[in-house]
Protein backbone atom coordinates (compact mmCIF):
# COMPACT_ATOMS: atom_id res chain seq x y z
CA UNK A 1 0.00 0.00 0.00
CA UNK A 2 2.51 2.72 0.79
CA UNK A 3 4.74 1.56 -2.56
CA UNK A 4 1.31 2.54 -4.33
CA UNK A 5 0.50 5.55 -2.31
CA UNK A 6 4.40 6.91 -2.93
CA UNK A 7 4.10 5.79 -7.21
CA UNK A 8 0.77 7.78 -7.10
CA UNK A 9 1.70 10.94 -5.52
CA UNK A 10 5.32 10.90 -7.63
CA UNK A 11 3.43 10.62 -10.35
CA UNK A 12 0.85 13.78 -10.20
CA UNK A 13 3.64 16.30 -10.55
CA UNK A 14 5.18 14.22 -13.25
CA UNK A 15 1.78 14.36 -15.02
CA UNK A 16 1.07 18.15 -14.29
CA UNK A 17 4.34 19.06 -15.70
CA UNK A 18 4.07 17.07 -18.44
CA UNK A 19 0.86 18.55 -19.63
CA UNK A 20 2.21 22.57 -18.57
CA UNK A 21 4.93 21.57 -21.17
CA UNK A 22 2.44 20.35 -24.03
CA UNK A 23 0.22 23.27 -23.40
CA UNK A 24 3.38 25.60 -23.68
CA UNK A 25 4.61 23.70 -26.45
CA UNK A 26 1.41 23.55 -28.33
CA UNK A 27 0.83 27.26 -27.72
CA UNK A 28 4.20 28.20 -29.03
CA UNK A 29 4.55 25.55 -32.06
CA UNK A 30 0.76 27.30 -33.07
CA UNK A 31 2.29 30.70 -32.87
CA UNK A 32 4.80 30.29 -34.80
CA UNK A 33 3.49 28.35 -37.80
CA UNK A 34 0.89 30.77 -38.45
CA UNK A 35 3.59 33.81 -38.29
CA UNK A 36 5.03 31.54 -41.06
CA UNK A 37 2.38 30.93 -43.04
CA UNK A 38 1.44 34.47 -43.18
CA UNK A 39 5.27 35.15 -44.30
CA UNK A 40 5.41 32.20 -47.07
CA UNK A 41 1.66 33.66 -48.15
CA UNK A 42 2.86 36.86 -48.33
CA UNK A 43 6.16 35.46 -49.99
CA UNK A 44 4.83 33.40 -52.70
CA UNK A 45 3.10 34.35 -55.86
CA UNK A 46 0.49 31.12 -56.48
CA UNK A 47 0.30 31.71 -59.86
CA UNK A 48 3.43 31.03 -60.87
CA UNK A 49 5.38 30.00 -57.59
CA UNK A 50 7.64 32.05 -58.15
CA UNK A 51 9.27 33.46 -54.28
CA UNK A 52 8.68 36.91 -54.37
CA UNK A 53 11.48 37.36 -51.40
CA UNK A 54 14.82 35.50 -51.39
CA UNK A 55 14.53 32.30 -49.29
CA UNK A 56 17.61 31.21 -50.93
CA UNK A 57 20.84 31.44 -48.56
CA UNK A 58 23.60 30.05 -50.96
CA UNK A 59 23.37 28.13 -54.80
CA UNK A 60 26.09 27.01 -56.85
CA UNK A 61 27.68 30.45 -59.27
CA UNK A 62 25.85 28.72 -62.50
CA UNK A 63 22.43 27.87 -61.41
CA UNK A 64 19.85 30.11 -62.25
CA UNK A 65 17.73 31.68 -59.55
CA UNK A 66 14.31 30.78 -58.52
CA UNK A 67 14.18 27.97 -60.53
CA UNK A 68 12.46 24.50 -59.63
CA UNK A 69 12.15 21.26 -61.23
CA UNK A 70 8.66 20.83 -61.37
CA UNK A 71 8.55 16.81 -60.92
CA UNK A 72 7.22 14.89 -58.30
CA UNK A 73 9.74 13.47 -55.29
CA UNK A 74 8.84 10.58 -52.93
CA UNK A 75 8.91 11.16 -48.98
CA UNK A 76 11.24 8.82 -47.49
CA UNK A 77 12.13 8.20 -43.96
CA UNK A 78 13.83 6.06 -41.95
CA UNK A 79 12.42 4.93 -38.55
CA UNK A 80 12.86 2.39 -36.07
CA UNK A 81 10.07 -0.02 -34.53
CA UNK A 82 10.20 2.01 -31.31
CA UNK A 83 7.22 2.75 -29.83
CA UNK A 84 8.72 6.60 -29.40
CA UNK A 85 9.17 6.38 -33.51
CA UNK A 86 6.23 5.02 -33.97
CA UNK A 87 4.42 7.56 -32.58
CA UNK A 88 6.20 10.55 -34.72
CA UNK A 89 5.81 8.38 -37.82
CA UNK A 90 2.54 8.04 -37.59
CA UNK A 91 2.05 11.99 -36.87
CA UNK A 92 4.35 12.80 -40.39
CA UNK A 93 2.50 10.78 -42.53
CA UNK A 94 -1.04 12.14 -41.21
CA UNK A 95 0.33 15.69 -42.13
CA UNK A 96 1.54 13.99 -45.44
CA UNK A 97 -1.48 13.08 -46.11
CA UNK A 98 -3.38 16.35 -45.36
CA UNK A 99 -0.38 18.27 -47.84
CA UNK A 100 0.19 16.20 -50.77
CA UNK A 101 -2.79 16.86 -52.93
CA UNK A 102 -2.95 20.73 -51.98
CA UNK A 103 -2.26 23.12 -54.63
CA UNK A 104 2.01 24.17 -54.80
CA UNK A 105 2.75 20.45 -53.63
CA UNK A 106 4.67 18.31 -55.58
CA UNK A 107 4.65 15.37 -53.44
CA UNK A 108 4.64 12.29 -54.86
CA UNK A 109 4.71 8.60 -52.87
CA UNK A 110 6.31 8.00 -49.45
CA UNK A 111 8.00 5.28 -47.84
CA UNK A 112 8.61 4.80 -44.19
CA UNK A 113 11.82 2.34 -44.14
CA UNK A 114 11.99 0.72 -41.24
CA UNK A 115 15.46 -0.46 -40.14
CA UNK A 116 14.91 -3.04 -37.45
CA UNK A 117 14.85 -5.79 -39.71
CA UNK A 118 11.58 -6.95 -38.86
CA UNK A 119 7.76 -5.95 -39.34
CA UNK A 120 5.88 -4.01 -36.99
CA UNK A 121 1.74 -3.28 -36.09
CA UNK A 122 2.37 -0.03 -39.18
CA UNK A 123 2.82 -2.13 -41.84
CA UNK A 124 -0.48 -1.74 -42.79
CA UNK A 125 -1.13 1.88 -41.94
CA UNK A 126 2.03 3.50 -43.29
CA UNK A 127 3.64 2.21 -46.56
CA UNK A 128 7.10 0.96 -45.31
CA UNK A 129 9.60 -1.44 -46.49
CA UNK A 130 11.88 -3.48 -44.15
CA UNK A 131 15.28 -3.28 -44.13
CA UNK A 132 18.23 -4.71 -42.03
CA UNK A 133 20.05 -2.72 -39.47
CA UNK A 134 23.94 -2.86 -39.17
CA UNK A 135 25.28 -5.80 -37.66
CA UNK A 136 25.09 -6.27 -34.04
CA UNK A 137 27.68 -3.58 -32.14
CA UNK A 138 28.63 -1.49 -35.70
CA UNK A 139 26.82 1.38 -34.71
CA UNK A 140 27.64 1.73 -31.31
CA UNK A 141 24.98 3.29 -29.45
CA UNK A 142 24.91 5.61 -32.16
CA UNK A 143 21.44 4.37 -33.98
CA UNK A 144 21.84 7.24 -36.42
CA UNK A 145 24.66 5.31 -38.26
CA UNK A 146 21.71 2.94 -39.34
CA UNK A 147 20.27 5.63 -41.71
CA UNK A 148 22.42 5.97 -44.66
CA UNK A 149 22.62 2.21 -44.39
CA UNK A 150 19.02 1.86 -44.62
CA UNK A 151 19.06 3.93 -47.71
CA UNK A 152 21.33 1.86 -49.38
CA UNK A 153 19.66 -0.75 -48.94
CA UNK A 154 16.07 0.74 -50.27
CA UNK A 155 17.80 2.27 -53.30
CA UNK A 156 18.66 -1.25 -54.41
CA UNK A 157 15.47 -3.14 -53.72
CA UNK A 158 12.32 -0.34 -54.22
CA UNK A 159 11.31 0.66 -57.41
CA UNK A 160 10.68 4.74 -57.13
CA UNK A 161 8.63 6.16 -59.29
CA UNK A 162 9.81 9.82 -58.96
CA UNK A 163 12.82 11.12 -60.54
CA UNK A 164 13.62 12.88 -57.21
CA UNK A 165 13.31 11.78 -53.49
CA UNK A 166 13.22 13.52 -50.48
CA UNK A 167 14.90 12.90 -47.56
CA UNK A 168 13.12 13.25 -44.28
CA UNK A 169 13.04 12.19 -40.43
CA UNK A 170 9.83 11.04 -38.35
CA UNK A 171 9.89 14.07 -36.34
CA UNK A 172 9.30 16.15 -39.30
CA UNK A 173 5.72 18.04 -40.09
CA UNK A 174 4.25 19.37 -43.10
CA UNK A 175 2.61 22.51 -42.65
CA UNK A 176 2.47 23.55 -46.06
CA UNK A 177 2.46 22.07 -49.27
CA UNK A 178 5.75 21.59 -50.79
CA UNK A 179 7.09 22.22 -53.94
CA UNK A 180 9.81 20.58 -55.59
CA UNK A 181 13.14 22.86 -54.94
CA UNK A 182 15.42 21.15 -56.72
CA UNK A 183 17.09 21.97 -59.69
CA UNK A 184 18.00 19.04 -61.59
CA UNK A 185 21.77 17.67 -60.99
CA UNK A 186 21.31 20.67 -57.63
CA UNK A 187 19.63 19.16 -54.97
CA UNK A 188 17.91 21.79 -52.13
CA UNK A 189 19.00 21.79 -48.63
CA UNK A 190 18.54 23.33 -45.40
CA UNK A 191 21.16 24.95 -43.71
CA UNK A 192 21.95 24.03 -40.52
CA UNK A 193 23.71 26.57 -38.23
CA UNK A 194 25.70 24.35 -36.04
CA UNK A 195 27.33 22.62 -39.54
CA UNK A 196 30.09 23.95 -39.78
CA UNK A 197 33.29 22.30 -42.23
CA UNK A 198 35.22 25.69 -42.62
CA UNK A 199 35.50 25.50 -38.53
CA UNK A 200 36.19 22.23 -38.65
CA UNK A 201 38.91 21.89 -41.66
CA UNK A 202 41.07 19.67 -39.75
CA UNK A 203 38.87 17.13 -39.09
CA UNK A 204 37.22 17.40 -42.59
CA UNK A 205 40.03 17.08 -44.04
CA UNK A 206 40.60 13.40 -42.90
CA UNK A 207 38.15 12.71 -44.94
CA UNK A 208 37.92 15.30 -47.71
CA UNK A 209 41.44 15.56 -48.73
CA UNK A 210 42.88 18.58 -49.93
CA UNK A 211 43.00 17.39 -53.66
CA UNK A 212 39.44 17.31 -53.64
CA UNK A 213 39.21 20.95 -53.46
CA UNK A 214 38.12 23.94 -50.56
CA UNK A 215 36.49 22.95 -47.96
CA UNK A 216 33.46 25.65 -48.30
CA UNK A 217 32.97 22.74 -51.25
CA UNK A 218 31.40 20.93 -48.18
CA UNK A 219 28.03 22.26 -47.96
CA UNK A 220 27.07 22.92 -43.92
CA UNK A 221 23.59 20.62 -44.47
CA UNK A 222 22.62 16.94 -42.96
CA UNK A 223 21.33 14.33 -45.28
CA UNK A 224 18.10 16.00 -44.39
CA UNK A 225 15.81 17.87 -45.10
CA UNK A 226 17.39 17.21 -48.74
CA UNK A 227 15.51 16.70 -52.33
CA UNK A 228 17.67 15.26 -54.94
CA UNK A 229 17.45 13.32 -57.71
CA UNK A 230 17.04 9.54 -57.22
CA UNK A 231 20.21 8.72 -59.69
CA UNK A 232 22.05 11.43 -57.73
CA UNK A 233 21.08 9.93 -53.94
CA UNK A 234 22.09 6.04 -55.37
CA UNK A 235 25.35 7.32 -56.22
CA UNK A 236 26.22 9.55 -52.65
CA UNK A 237 24.38 6.87 -50.67
CA UNK A 238 27.12 4.24 -50.40
CA UNK A 239 30.11 6.84 -49.17
CA UNK A 240 27.74 8.72 -47.30
CA UNK A 241 26.85 5.16 -45.29
CA UNK A 242 31.43 4.43 -45.33
CA UNK A 243 32.36 7.89 -44.66
CA UNK A 244 29.54 7.72 -41.82
CA UNK A 245 31.69 4.45 -40.24
CA UNK A 246 34.75 5.86 -40.95
CA UNK A 247 34.09 9.16 -38.74
CA UNK A 248 32.62 6.94 -35.82
CA UNK A 249 36.03 4.82 -35.89
CA UNK A 250 37.80 8.27 -35.73
CA UNK A 251 37.74 9.48 -32.14
CA UNK A 252 38.46 12.88 -32.64
CA UNK A 253 35.85 12.97 -34.57
CA UNK A 254 33.51 10.68 -33.14
CA UNK A 255 34.16 13.23 -30.36
CA UNK A 256 34.46 16.59 -32.02
CA UNK A 257 30.84 15.96 -34.41
CA UNK A 258 28.66 13.64 -31.72
CA UNK A 259 25.35 13.57 -32.58
CA UNK A 260 25.57 15.20 -35.54
CA UNK A 261 28.13 12.98 -37.10
CA UNK A 262 26.31 11.15 -39.76
CA UNK A 263 25.10 14.66 -40.82
CA UNK A 264 28.98 16.03 -41.70
CA UNK A 265 29.23 12.76 -43.46
CA UNK A 266 26.38 13.56 -46.09
CA UNK A 267 27.72 16.99 -46.37
CA UNK A 268 30.95 15.50 -46.92
CA UNK A 269 29.91 12.43 -49.44
CA UNK A 270 28.55 14.66 -51.28
CA UNK A 271 31.51 17.08 -51.97
CA UNK A 272 33.37 13.95 -52.60
CA UNK A 273 31.25 13.05 -55.71
CA UNK A 274 30.89 17.10 -56.85
CA UNK A 275 27.35 17.49 -55.58
CA UNK A 276 26.71 21.31 -53.97
CA UNK A 277 23.17 22.29 -52.75
CA UNK A 278 20.71 25.03 -52.77
CA UNK A 279 20.61 25.90 -49.91
CA UNK A 280 16.92 27.04 -48.79
CA UNK A 281 16.33 28.35 -45.48
CA UNK A 282 12.43 28.04 -46.77
CA UNK A 283 12.60 24.39 -46.58
CA UNK A 284 11.77 23.47 -43.02
CA UNK A 285 11.09 25.73 -39.54
CA UNK A 286 13.32 24.44 -36.68
CA UNK A 287 10.94 24.80 -33.42
CA UNK A 288 12.93 23.63 -30.67
CA UNK A 289 10.39 23.23 -27.92
CA UNK A 290 8.73 20.67 -29.59
CA UNK A 291 12.03 18.66 -29.48
CA UNK A 292 12.27 19.28 -26.27
CA UNK A 293 8.80 17.92 -25.49
CA UNK A 294 9.54 15.34 -27.76
CA UNK A 295 12.93 14.61 -25.49
CA UNK A 296 10.68 14.78 -22.07
CA UNK A 297 8.31 12.10 -23.18
CA UNK A 298 10.66 9.86 -24.23
CA UNK A 299 11.96 9.65 -20.70
CA UNK A 300 8.58 9.05 -18.74
CA UNK A 301 8.49 5.17 -17.18
CA UNK A 302 7.37 2.60 -19.23
CA UNK A 303 7.17 5.26 -22.11
CA UNK A 304 9.03 2.09 -24.08
CA UNK A 305 6.14 -0.36 -23.60
CA UNK A 306 3.23 -1.18 -25.07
Amino acid sequence: MTGRRNTGSASVPLLVLLSLGFCFATYNLQTIIWHNIAIMRSAVDDSNRKLLSDPILEMPDDLQKQKTSGSPFHVALTATDAPYSKWQSRIMYYWYKKKKDLPGSEMGGFTRILHSGNRDNLMDEIPTIVVDPLPAGLDRGYIVLNRPWAFVQWLEKATIEEEYILMAEPDHIFVNPLPNLADGGYPAAFPFFYIKPAENENIIRKFFPQENGPVTNVDPIGNSPVIIKTDLLKKIAPTWMNVSLRMKDDSETDKAFGWVLEMYAYAVASALHGVRHVLRKDLMLQVTLVKMVNEATANIPNWDTE
